[in-house]
């Protein structure tokens, strides 16, 4: 892994319950590891149109590369999201190339609100 593409800054947001002081329970983003990475894609994401309830619309997707860490081997892509440039994205699938411990790659697909 060349370290010097590592050149843009991501942070991994955990999906977490807490509880407020009545005990009501509600989902929060809290940040839980912020590192350098390299994104794939077309310029800074890739983008195609999708048909969604009769309009079209753009769907980003982009690649993210972290070097290895214990911390990233915990990422999983059904309670975590990434933040980039002030854009959020869903984690759609992330690949540990091939356990060799040395990057991992997860595949993101912008946050449409």
């Amino acid at each position: 892994m060349d370290v010097a593409l590592l050149n843009e800054r991501v942070t991994f947001q955990k999906n977490e319950a807490v509880a407020d002081d009545v005990g009501n329970h509600r989902n929060i983003w809290t940040d839980y590891y912020a590192c350098s990475a390299t994104i794939g894609g077309e310029g800074l994401a890739s983008s195609k149109e999708v048909q969604e309830a009769g309009m079209t619309v753009e769907d980003v997707s982009m690649t993210v590369t972290v070097r290895y860490c214990r911390k990233a081997v915990d990422i999983m892509s059904t309670r975590y999201r990434v933040l980039f440039r002030g854009e959020i994205y869903d984690i759609v699938n992330v690949d540990h190339m091939n356990f060799k411990k040395k990057s991992l790659k997860f595949t993101c697909r912008k946050v449409r609100r």
